[in-house]
């Protein structure tokens, strides 16, 4: 390839893709987490949402994305999306094998797994991760004895692309799908994980409505947590000076380098992305790509 191939491996960027935008609240962990790299973030927005596709075609739209980023020399690949984790990870861990691929339902599963007393865990996502139950399989798999409860809370979605995380229309649409949970007294749940890259924006009134006695699991975080250690296992962490870190969209911060891929709709992918980012995407930073 061109120069950039030549680069340090440990330099290169983290690649990170979504259906969409919701992913960048996955970016906005990677970035607190690891503030020194790189990263360069694919939203597939042309042909969102992945999760009314049939699993063949979601892995086909996966590869190809994919096949996007690691076209621009990353070093690491991170799967930003519920549906493409559960359907198309072992197809993308094979055809990168010489990449860490990481998805974001094991680590959320493990962190519940872990942090459960009772092994009561609520799962809360979109209707087509629930009835998938990739999550359910996940944390089954790691701790058989656990009872899994999975709640569709597709309306969160909308409201945090309209941005109406809090207030009184998410504080309503939170209690009432999950009230029930605190109804459940003694036998509720002891841990929640938001199984949506979109439910992060929400967490405040999702822990208001599920009260204090239920610890809330955000997967972004805890992808971001996986994405860290595999990288300091395979000596590929960027360890960089903060004097020494590019400023991100001209902003002097001590913080690595983002660029912006879409399939469609730069415009609308920078208004609603810098919610989920937590801070202002310019249209004219986002690339326009076709797959």
């Amino acid at each position: 390839m061109g120069p950039a191939s030549q680069a340090p491996r440990a330099t290169r960027p983290i690649g990170v893709f979504d259906s969409g935008v919701g992913g960048l609240s996955v970016l906005r962990a990677l970035r607190s987490a690891l503030p020194g790299e790189d990263f360069l973030y694919l939203g597939d927005t042309a042909r969102l949402p992945y999760g009314t596709k049939s699993e063949h075609t979601v892995v086909r739209y996966a590869l190809q994305a994919a096949d996007e980023l690691v076209g621009r020399e990353i070093k690491c690949l991170v799967i930003a999306c519920n549906t493409a984790s559960a359907a198309a990870l072992p197809a993308l861990q094979e055809r990168y094998a010489e990449l860490p691929v990481i998805g974001v339902i094991e680590p959320g599963a493990r962190a519940a797994c872990a942090g459960s007393v009772s092994g009561r865990i609520a799962v809360l996502g979109t209707e087509s991760t629930v009835q998938g139950g990739a999550y359910t399989r996940s944390i089954l798999r790691l701790r058989p004895d656990a009872q899994v409860l999975g709640i569709a809370c597709s309306l969160f979605v909308a409201l945090a692309e309209e941005g109406w995380t809090d207030g009184a229309v998410a504080s309503a649409a939170a209690a009432r799908y999950l009230t029930p949970l605190r109804a459940a007294g003694p036998a509720a749940p002891d841990m929640v994980v938001l199984a949506c890259t979109h439910f992060p924006v929400l967490e405040p009134v999702i822990a208001a409505a599920v009260g204090p006695g239920m610890r809330i699991v955000d997967s972004a975080a805890t992808t971001a947590a996986a994405v860290r250690t595999e990288l300091q296992r395979r000596g590929l962490l960027h360890r960089v000076a903060p004097e020494a870190a590019r400023p991100v969209a001209s902003r002097d911060a001590p913080r690595g380098r983002v660029d912006f891929l879409a399939t469609d709709g730069p415009a609308r992918f920078a208004s609603v992305g810098s919610r989920f980012l937590g801070e202002p995407i310019a249209a004219d930073e986002v690339e326009l790509i076709d797959l």
